[in-house]
């Protein structure tokens, strides 16, 4: 994707994304989901397996986040009920989660935002973490 102007790096494309978000920090996401925000979690296995889930997210890999959350789409989540969900959008750091709520903006997804600092944020805040699931974790790991 190039600008205007031309080619941007990615560090600039992230910077441009993230001034159209309302990005919220861990207090505030943690809130939202009691009041019925969405969050979703677009890790890969690995680091779920690692550091664990936020309860009550749900994990949608992230190639294919906008297939599940499209409100009109075949392969929509139950979740998906329109374009007006808040959904706050989470990766480990904070970074392709910022990516990805931009993605959804796109679809219409007017509320769509991310995670500032991602997981490893919700877990310094000290925010509710489970581990993940038997079905969660790579062939042959342990529970």
């Amino acid at each position: 994707m190039t600008s205007q102007d031309g080619p941007v790096s990615i560090d600039e494309h992230l910077e441009r994304v993230r001034a159209g978000l309302d990005r919220v920090d861990a207090a505030t996401a943690h809130a939202e989901a009691a009041r019925g925000a969405l969050l979703v979690d677009v890790r890969y296995a690995a680091l779920r397996e690692r550091d664990g889930l936020i309860p009550g997210a749900v994990v949608v890999e992230r190639n294919e986040l906008e297939w599940r959350l499209d409100p009109l789409g075949d392969f929509r989540l139950p979740e998906a009920t329109g374009h007006d969900l808040r959904i706050v959008v989470f990766c480990n750091e904070g970074y392709a989660s910022s990516l990805a709520a931009d993605s959804l903006r796109r679809l219409g997804l007017r509320h769509a935002t991310d995670l500032v600092g991602g997981f490893q944020a919700w877990r310094s805040a000290g925010l509710p973490v489970t581990s993940a699931p038997a079905e969660d974790r790579p062939a042959g790991s342990s529970g």
